[in-house]
């Protein structure tokens, strides 16, 4: 079926476009999300710290138990403290594509009567 090109246009525009928009939108969310493996990371929040772990070894030796003990601690706590900010800085980074799709989202339903404003206002300026 022929249609004329100002509906091919106003078609492409505003129906196959913005789906292409949100469809690469959802796919930075989603990278966003595996490049700083927020699921995993809070999956694994109180893990040691690249899995350092000291050994309590055999016997009874309190010292050593306590040593192991507060290290192995240490550990953890470095490690959720780490993955902590490895969380918020994927959540923030999370956030910004959030706002930068819906306003890009935006800014491509509204281009073409920007262009029609900015046509209209040139030629006011002209006369």
């Amino acid at each position: 079926m022929q249609q004329n090109i100002v509906f091919q246009y106003l078609i492409w525009h505003f129906f196959d476009m913005p789906k292409n928009i949100l469809r690469a939108w959802r796919d930075y969310l989603r990278f966003n999300l595996n490049y700083f493996s927020v699921p995993l990371l809070l999956k694994t929040l109180f893990s040691p710290w690249k899995k350092y772990r000291v050994s309590y070894g055999k016997g009874l030796d309190v010292g050593k138990y306590l040593e192991a003990f507060f290290s192995n601690l240490i550990f953890r706590i470095f490690g959720a403290i780490i993955r902590a900010f490895l969380i918020v800085i994927g959540i923030t980074a999370e956030f910004v594509i959030v706002l930068g799709g819906a306003m890009a989202f935006f800014a491509w339903l509204v281009l073409p009567a920007l262009l029609i404003l900015g046509i209209y206002y040139g030629f006011r300026i002209l006369i």
